[in-house]
């Protein structure tokens, strides 16, 4: 992400990459290492996207989306709204009812976490992104104070009455991202070949 958004040119097209991690803690430059309770055997990673603690694994959808904000139009603040509005707005093809909760960014559903931000703008261009809970193992975020948070309550699409296929997911809040920033979505091939194809947009 460094790399792409360091050599981006003004005509460098946006791109929006979706991917799983395998399990990892991810600490963002603000955050505490107090707020890592028990990690055991899941590594803990300092990167440096805005925000806290969180946790990334199998079933969840991670997204990292590299805007050029100026070409595009809009300020952090808006691209967090319009970030927050594509994942209610993918919740809302299930009937699922999603709000932002004011000074914590992310999506929530009755309370309870099921994306979290955490971004970094360079050069006016942005990296980093958002973590959806699909279908996953919601044990780790026991191990930590999700996003700074104690006893923040973490849910996923499937417990709300989702489907369990990030595919489903994924074709959903492409759709809807796409619909946030006037983009229009053109399949790329995989960045590496471990990792899922990204969609340039």
């Amino acid at each position: 992400m460094s790399q792409f958004t360091n050599n981006r040119g003004p005509d460098t097209p946006d791109e929006l990459w979706l991917l799983e991690h395998d399990p990892v803690f991810t600490l963002g430059q603000a955050g505490k290492d107090e707020h890592v309770l028990a990690p055991g055997d899941i590594p803990v990673i300092h990167v440096d996207r805005g925000g806290q603690v969180t946790y990334h694994g199998p079933g969840q959808i991670v997204a990292y989306p590299m805007i050029d904000l100026r070409r595009v139009g809009v300020g952090v603040r808006e691209l967090v709204h319009k970030i927050e509005q594509a994942i209610i707005d993918t919740l809302g093809h299930w009937n699922i009812g999603a709000d932002r909760l004011e000074g914590a960014p992310g999506v929530y559903v009755a309370g309870a976490k099921v994306a979290a931000l955490g971004l970094r703008v360079r050069r006016g261009c942005s990296f980093h992104g958002l973590a959806f809970n699909v279908n996953m193992d919601l044990e780790p975020y026991h191990r930590i104070n999700p996003c700074g948070y104690k006893g923040l309550a973490v849910t996923q699409v499937l417990d709300l009455g989702g489907p369990s296929r990030l595919s489903d997911v994924e074709d959903a809040l492409v759709e809807e991202f796409c619909h946030q920033f006037g983009f229009v979505a053109e399949a790329a091939p995989p960045i590496l070949p471990e990792l899922p194809a990204r969609v340039a947009v």
